[in-house]
């Protein structure tokens, strides 16, 4: 199916050049002179090779066919993470490149969006928001009310996120995971 390079969006996969490439990030780009453009970060699906490519607006690329399913995470060894079908069981092996920065956030159970093209895994993704436990968290400084005031807080996965004066180590909160960023207490 060809599609418009101005539609393209993270996560799409297109057939360049005989290749599948993940697109990362797109972005219309108008310079001072001329049509605007298209510049796209992308990844190719198979080797793990990353590049970036311009296409006018106009022009029209080949989009993949790839099936979506909804996949539980049962566990991952560093390298490799495990997902399961919950239809027919069957289990799909995600490569730790393909999963990228956002393996962090995976919980046992986790209901994630797997895509694949003829049985391979090309992008999983994973929900936007999990619930963590604060396991340190930096001391609240009294008086510095004139602006909005964060400090500084690290997860029971590792990550550390910018979270209200009020947030205390033990407390579970909801993280964005798109950003790292704080939503709300959990409830």
């Amino acid at each position: 199916m060809r599609v418009d390079a101005n539609t393209l969006r993270a996560g799409h996969v297109i057939d360049y050049e005989g290749k599948l490439w993940v697109i990362a990030k797109s972005e219309i780009v108008i310079p001072g002179k001329g049509n605007a453009i298209v510049q796209i970060d992308m990844r190719d699906a198979r080797t793990g090779v990353k590049t970036n490519i311009r296409f006018r607006t106009q022009e029209s690329v080949e989009k993949a066919h790839i099936d979506e399913e909804d996949m539980q995470y049962l566990f991952g060894d560093g390298e490799n993470f495990t997902f399961m079908n919950q239809e027919n069981y069957e289990q799909v092996m995600v490569t730790k490149e393909v999963m990228g920065d956002q393996a962090v956030y995976l919980q046992e159970n986790m209901i994630c969006t797997v895509r694949l093209h003829e049985g391979t895994p090309l992008t999983v993704e994973i929900p936007k928001h999990v619930v963590l436990e604060v396991v340190e968290a930096d001391p609240h400084t009294k008086g510095q009310t004139a602006t909005a005031s964060y400090k500084s807080a690290k997860m029971s996965n590792g990550v550390k996120v910018l979270v209200p004066p009020f947030i205390e180590s033990g407390e579970k909160i909801v993280v964005n995971t798109a950003d790292n960023s704080y939503v709300e207490r959990a409830k």
